[in-house]
């Protein structure tokens, strides 16, 4: 955390008074549906002071890479008559500092990756992956199984650890803050446990045991982002090491996932629209895999399994939205699949869950959030609809059939736990005392006019007790792209914001994930436009019913959500005074006809292709934000830039940086605001 306020207030200095720039770098995930297999995180108590001086959590290690910063003080010189304005903003800045490093009150830190398995839970405590009995996973009595500082690592963290059945290996995938390769490493847990192997760029591990009890582990090798390549080891004295698939096509990724009932191993290959997945029999994992269905272009489907059926969450049929069928485990083709349930229009599948005799699906319909819990064994569905103040998930490891765990979080309140019990067929949700910003704050769900007509849900923050929020700061975040929902999961930073006045907005444009599968499909390809069209419906509303005001507004994004931001800086700078972008591709364009960097076949699902096709050329060129620079004024823009990012070329972030730059020049020089840097004009 304490690198993360750094940065948060790195932002706060060259932007606007009191601007928060704390948005987490989680770049173009592969598959969203999917992300908890992998990344499952528990959450503790804490102060915020230990927040600050402790470890970096796991997701700012995720994406802490060393960067480059430009902003708005590289671009021109300040004029005498803003050193006001400047003291100001720095008093501004000092105050916000100082609440974020000693506010006393409670907060949570988000730990490593965990595990329950057995009698034992299995994590990372220091430079070490520890083991301790259940009831002692709190405290400091702990058996010590690998030091990470072996591996001669920059300050390794472990994000994902999985065991063999019997207890006898434990696996686990260790990445360090300045990079995403990541290694997996084996430990043989016994008296003296000793590190089996170590296997370099693993994506995804499961276990499954053998007809002779032996563990095998199967993995994933990830090779300049993409991962095609499949592999099963085992380990002890009989020790083999194989490929055994490998997807021919570039623009698909492959991943492992284990049902819950460890029955299956399930070989998933996707890319954004089309899925195939291949089954391996967990009681015989050397035979060959079985295809459950052909790919078939923009068909999505996921694969639980439960007493030797499959249940499968689906697009396919109308309307292409996610559906749950069924079929038999031996007859798993799609003529075979029977529909279970149907989700309501606008309806966003979060997860789903397995259990014994119950199915429960995690949604998000009109920006509020659901739980479902089918009965299996008569079809009942009961639907609950979860305390309005909630914005996301946190889903927990569960291996007790009697119960469904979970958390709910919103960008300003810590997780709260509650669990579903089947038994008593009720929620129940974590006793103890109440979050004060819940008497602070308020939470509202507006909607915003597109100028199709179409409606665009928005999620707003603001204190209670505020008055004239038209001369409140409001920071705007935004998303929009690979159906991917905003973040909207606590941090301090933004707990912060709140309490010092600010109102914080989360503008849901098509090209996200939030009402659904079709939501995504109106703001890809030849439909981006769409979402920068909601984005400045969404700036006008707000104003326009009377949280702030241009002079008063930022607006922060990162990664592909830097393409609508940049493309409003271009469009209609006067909605801003400042923005704030994290690692953002600017340079769509350029990008996608460069078919050597790693993901460029991959996104052709999202952006199209210029190469080949001239309308999705052309397309591009009207809405890229390195196109349509120009002479004219602009708000302050601060943009962070990874070195070693992959995902995010540093070169057409510096490409921007620089056009940009002498775009402002030119303008300032036509009109006669040569020392007046962006942003400082005064709006209406």
């Amino acid at each position: 955390m304490q690198q993360k306020s750094k940065l948060f207030l790195q932002a706060l200095k060259y932007s606007i008074p009191r601007l928060g720039k704390c948005m987490q770098k989680q770049h173009l995930n592969h598959y969203n549906f999917a992300d908890h297999y992998y990344n499952r995180i528990k959450l503790k108590k804490c102060h915020l002071t230990k927040c600050l001086q402790d470890k970096p959590t796991i997701s700012e290690l995720a994406r802490n890479i060393p960067s480059r910063s430009f902003s708005c003080k590289d671009f021109l010189p300040i004029q005498q008559e803003n050193k006001d304005s400047l003291s100001e903003n720095m008093d501004a800045f000092e105050k916000v500092r100082t609440k974020l490093e000693t506010q006393p009150q409670e907060e949570y830190e988000i730990i490593n990756a965990e595990v329950k398995h057995g009698g034992f839970v299995y994590y990372q405590e220091g430079c070490c992956l520890v083991r301790s009995k259940d009831e002692e996973a709190d405290n400091d009595n702990y058996e010590v199984l690998f030091n990470l500082e072996e591996l001669k690592l920059d300050q390794p963290f472990i994000d994902c650890i999985r065991v063999a059945p019997d207890e006898k290996y434990v696996a686990a995938k260790i990445r360090t803050e300045d990079s995403e390769a990541s290694t997996c490493i084996v430990v043989k847990l016994s008296d003296q446990p000793v590190m089996e192997a170590s296997f370099p760029n693993v994506s995804s591990f499961e276990w499954v045991k053998d007809e002779e009890e032996e563990d095998v582990l199967f993995y994933t090798f990830q090779r300049n982002l993409r991962c095609h390549d499949v592999y099963r080891a085992t380990f002890g004295d009989n020790k083999r090491n194989e490929r055994f698939y490998t997807e021919k096509d570039p623009s698909y990724f492959v991943f492992l996932y284990l049902t819950k009932d460890s029955r299956f191993l399930t070989i998933n290959i996707m890319n954004k629209t089309t899925s195939e997945v291949w089954l391996i029999d967990g009681l015989s994992p050397w035979d060959p895999p079985v295809l459950i269905q052909k790919r078939i272009h923009g068909v999505l489907y996921y694969v639980e399994h439960r007493d030797d059926e499959l249940y499968i969450l689906t697009n396919v049929g109308e309307p292409t939205e996610f559906k749950l069928m069924r079929t038999a485990a031996d007859t798993p083709a799609i003529m075979n699949w029977d529909l279970f349930f149907t989700m309501k229009r606008n309806t966003k599948v979060v997860d789903l869950d397995m259990f014994k005799d119950h199915c429960v699906l995690f949604l998000k319909h009109s920006n509020l959030l659901y739980v479902n819990v089918i009965g299996l064994a008569d079809d009942s569905v009961r639907s609950l609809k979860l305390p309005p103040w909630a914005c996301g998930f946190i889903m927990d490891t569960n291996s007790d059939p009697k119960n469904c765990p979970f958390q709910l979080c919103s960008p300003i309140r810590p997780p709260k736990y509650y669990t579903y019990k089947f038994a008593e067929g009720k929620l129940f949700e974590e006793t103890g005392h109440e979050d004060p910003i819940t008497k602070t704050s308020r939470v509202l769900r507006l909607e915003a006019k597109s100028k199709d007509g179409k409606s665009v849900p928005m999620t707003i923050f603001h204190k209670t007790d505020s008055e004239d929020l038209q001369k409140k700061p409001l920071l705007v975040h935004v998303y929009g792209a690979y159906g991917m929902d905003l973040k909207m999961n606590f941090r301090p930073e933004r707990r912060v914001l709140v309490d010092d006045g600010w109102i914080l907005a989360y503008c849901h444009v098509r090209g996200g994930g939030e009402l659904g599968l079709q939501w995504h499909a109106d703001g890809r390809l030849t439909k981006k436009l769409n979402g920068l069209a909601d984005l400045e419906a969404c700036i006008k509303t707000l104003h326009g019913q009377g949280f702030s005001q241009p002079s008063l507004t930022a607006l922060t994004a990162f990664s592909a959500g830097g393409v609508l931001v940049g493309a409003l800086c271009n469009s209609n700078p006067e909605l801003l005074r400042a923005v704030t972008l994290e690692a953002p591709f600017l340079d769509v364009l350029n990008t996608m006809m460069d078919t050597t960097l790693p993901l460029t076949l991959e996104e052709l699902e999202e952006w199209g292709n210029p190469s080949s096709d001239e309308k999705h050329k052309n397309y591009i060129k009207r809405y890229c934000p390195y196109q349509n620079i120009k002479p004219q004024h602009y708000p302050s823009i601060h943009i962070t830039a990874y070195e070693n990012d992959e995902r995010v070329p540093l070169k057409g972030i510096v490409s921007y940086t620089d056009k940009l730059k002498e775009a402002i020049m030119e303008h300032a020089k036509d009109t006669g605001e040569g020392r007046r840097p962006p942003g400082s004009r005064e709006h209406s």
